[in-house]
């Protein structure tokens, strides 16, 4: 498949049909997954380039951010609304897509405002601490218990999470109110879960992949719209930079970054993406210390290796819940 084909067209973008597709080689693969890595991560330092171009920052701005990375993106998804209706969706598919919609409004809301009270660092480290609570929802919701391995992940992110709850609570600067910007990040982390529960949901109900992106996107969108208006802050009145980063926004981590997992898990495991995604805060904090100098403390480090090795751990042993159903299955 050409780089072309993977920018351009609809089928390609939005995996609206594989049949005609080859299975890539092991290299392709990895190199799409770098790319939606690298693509993904740098939501956080378009995020901080827009504070600083605005010379704002707080819950309106963010919102701001939030809803117009949001509504872009469900902008340039309109041609595919042609292809909205499913012989095989039942109702409630639809009625997923847009709860998930609505979890992914909540998700960006709360991540972005994060930003403007916490470090890049625990930002991100604490957003993508999704997997181990997708497998406590499972639990609750699903009625999938966990094994041990999983129950020890947690324990482990949650020890991370301690360390940066410590490390950042004396921080001063940027970093107005760390604790809050770490709960924000942990509710981003949550919504996100409910999102990928909900989606897997919608999915498994009949909608296909590109269906299920162009409700949950626009659905979000539709949330966030009036958010900006309400908090005070709007549209419009902001230096042509901040746009200029909230589009680049919407195509590199929403588009590109996003839409690279989606094609990567047609050919590989959904672990080996998840996993993949645990580098985002890696490289989210490398470009953090390479655009703005931001150097994470010690502590913040070591808690975020635990959170990470937690949710590995997690991962894991939900893969190998995963792999023994699929065992004794006939």
């Amino acid at each position: 498949m050409g780089t072309r084909d993977l920018a351009l067209g609809d089928r390609s973008l939005f995996y609206l049909n594989y049949k005609w597709m080859k299975k890539p080689e092991q290299w392709q693969i990895g190199a799409i997954l770098v790319i939606g890595v690298l693509a993904v991560s740098s939501a956080a330092i378009f995020i901080r380039l827009s504070m600083g171009a605005a010379g704002l920052k707080g819950v309106d701005f963010s919102l701001f951010i939030a809803a117009s990375r949001l509504i872009l993106s469900a902008l340039i998804l309109v041609p595919l609304w042609r292809n909205i209706k499913s012989d095989r969706a039942s109702g409630k598919a639809y009625y997923y897509a847009a709860a998930a919609g609505g979890c992914l409004a909540l998700h960006f809301a709360s991540w972005i405002t994060s930003l403007s009270f916490t470090s890049i660092a625990a930002s991100t480290i604490l957003v993508t601490t999704n997997p181990v609570w997708v497998a406590m929802l499972s639990w609750l919701w699903l009625k999938e218990k966990p094994k041990k391995l999983v129950i020890i992940g947690i324990g482990v992110a949650f020890l991370g999470g301690i360390f940066i709850a410590i490390a950042d609570k004396n921080v001063v600067g940027v970093n107005a109110n760390p604790l809050l910007g770490d709960l924000l990040a942990l509710t981003g982390a949550w919504m996100a879960s409910l999102y990928l529960l909900l989606g897997r949901q919608a999915q498994a109900k009949g909608l296909g992949i590109g269906q299920y992106i162009v409700i949950a996107y626009s659905t979000a969108a539709i949330v966030l719209f009036p958010l900006p208006w309400i908090f005070g802050s709007g549209y419009v009145g902001y230096p042509y930079l901040v746009y200029a980063y909230v589009l680049l926004m919407a195509i590199f981590s929403q588009l590109i970054g996003h839409t690279s997992f989606n094609w990567s898990v047609r050919w590989v495991s959904p672990t080996i993406v998840t996993l993949a995604l645990l580098f985002e805060p890696v490289c989210s904090s490398v470009f953090g210390f390479l655009v703005f100098e931001e150097i994470p403390s010690l502590l913040v480090l070591v808690g975020g290796v635990g959170i990470l090795l937690g949710v590995a751990i997690a991962i894991i042993g939900q893969n190998r819940v995963v792999e023994s159903r699929n065992i004794e299955q006939p």
